[in-house]
């Protein structure tokens, strides 16, 4: 039955090749199937008349700065989760700060809506070797022209927030004193109970009780519905899911380092990577923000740039204070 299905569909694929040759008078309908389709999809035939390829012009982007609007959208930053520690303010509320490191960050593929049906950015971070790396990977990176880089994470932005291959991303992409939301994969802590996953009570400590102390109880009902509804909380897998901790407030950057200070906890241990992009929810002010990015000066040396904090005079008290 295979046989005779490829040989139906052949056949009409060639009655079909044969009417799509009576426009060419030079392209004969006594020729074989393979030497007529030869024939008909070469550049000679394709640019033949009304069959003339329109190819849509190349899109020219430059890493020039540019007046963000409110509709803009730019690219985030890959991180490393470094630790965290504690600060205090001027008011003497501690503050607990995370510190993570922006490592290397360039742009390793620019996606448009000609090729690829949509604006991103792919950023790349850190550094690897080329044996740690599969062929398609490194294939990858060489037709980019870029460097080799350890991690990669694709970012939606506007037409207006596109990048060149190749720019150099920092932490001078963000500002002290706005908003951002970081998301990153949370500590795995395998499989445990009801009460450590759920955080339920469980059941009496002593008397009427046997044995049972952490159990989380029923889980199901009667003859009627007879099962157990899917969803329920019951013992399982914990952690290692991906996490996003919105609002989270840019205390410091040190441009000379690459390092940023961001207030409480972001998911993740030390060493992993984390996603850093503008807040969804309480959006920074335009007019702060380098859009699409941060450019440097020719002649300016940020080894020689201090730390940038943020005003703590604009921040409401009981932000900061716990």
């Amino acid at each position: 039955m295979a046989a005779l299905s490829t040989r139906g569909l052949v056949s009409r694929l060639h009655q079909h090749f044969l009417s799509l040759s009576r426009p060419f008078a030079a392209a004969p309908t006594s020729l074989p199937f393979h030497a007529l389709t030869r024939r008909l999809f070469s550049s000679d035939a394709l640019m033949d008349g009304s069959q003339i390829l329109h190819q849509p012009p190349t899109r020219i982007i430059q890493a020039t700065p540019a007046i963000m609007t409110p509709n803009s959208k730019r690219t985030g930053i890959i991180a490393v989760k470094c630790g965290m520690t504690a600060l205090w303010d001027k008011w003497g509320a501690r503050l607990p700060i995370t510190i993570l490191w922006v490592d290397d960050n360039i742009v390793s593929q620019v996606k448009t809506v000609e090729k690829e049906g949509i604006f991103s950015l792919q950023i790349g971070c850190g550094h690897k070797k080329p044996k740690h790396l599969t062929k398609p990977e490194v294939g990858h990176f060489r037709a980019q022209g870029v460097p080799l880089k350890r991690k990669l994470k694709e970012f939606p932005v506007t037409e207006d927030a596109l990048l060149p291959v190749g720019t150099s991303l920092g932490v001078r992409h963000f500002v002290p004193g706005q908003y951002v939301d970081v998301t990153g994969t949370s500590r795995g802590k395998g499989f445990q109970g009801a009460m450590k996953r759920w955080g339920f009570k469980g059941m009496p400590a002593s008397h009427g009780a046997s044995l049972s102390h952490r159990s989380p109880g029923s889980t199901g009902q009667r003859d009627a519905p007879g099962k157990v509804f899917k969803g329920k909380k019951m013992p399982g897998h914990m952690g290692a899911k991906t996490r996003t901790v919105k609002n989270v407030w840019v205390y410091k950057i040190d441009p000379a380092r690459n390092l940023m200070w961001v207030r409480g906890q972001v998911p993740g241990a030390k060493g992993n990577f984390v996603f850093i992009k503008d807040s969804v929810y309480k959006k920074p002010d335009v007019s702060m923000l380098p859009f699409p990015t941060y450019f440097a000066a020719e002649d300016e040396d940020e080894t020689n740039i201090g730390p940038l904090v943020a005003d703590l005079g604009e921040v409401d008290p009981l932000m900061v204070a716990d």
